[in-house]
């Protein structure tokens, strides 16, 4: 059997890093990724995918990924129930990643206001090197 999965897209906010029980980093993301095709109005729509990162993988994209980065992430979908506060079950369905590439250079503060609204911004010269930041196990893989 083969679950792996790889996305290219680009940061719709800034990663959320948060240590859960145990002392881990899990880092969690939603990253807009463009479809193939325009629809009947010739817009391009977007999916956005719900994405997890764990250990000192997570602390890399909460320490380097920010808003409108472009980056490629690879991993497993996983597919998962929580109960929330209230007491009710959720379900939910994310992409649990072990490697990511940042496709584009960092922005400035400059670079980032002046196109926060600009999906289609590559952000750099477009000579960037993608570089992977690490491969990481969620916790109960270890």
């Amino acid at each position: 059997m083969l679950n792996r999965i790889q996305l290219i897209g680009r940061l719709t906010r800034d990663p959320e890093l948060r240590y859960v029980s145990g002392g881990h980093p899990m880092a969690q993301f939603t990253l807009a990724v463009d479809r193939d095709f325009r629809n009947a109005a010739g817009d391009r729509e977007a999916d956005f995918i719900n994405c997890v990162t764990w250990r000192k993988l997570a602390e890399l994209v909460g320490q380097y990924c920010t808003r409108g980065r472009l980056v490629a992430v690879e991993g497993r979908l996983q597919t998962r129930t929580y109960e929330t506060q209230d007491g009710s079950r959720r379900r939910t369905t994310e992409v649990v990643g072990d490697r990511v590439w940042f496709l584009d250079s960092p922005r400035t503060d400059g670079e980032r206001a002046a196109h926060a609204g600009d999906a289609e911004h590559d952000g750099g010269d477009g000579e960037a090197q993608p570089e992977v930041l690490a491969e990481a196990e969620s916790p109960e893989e270890a």
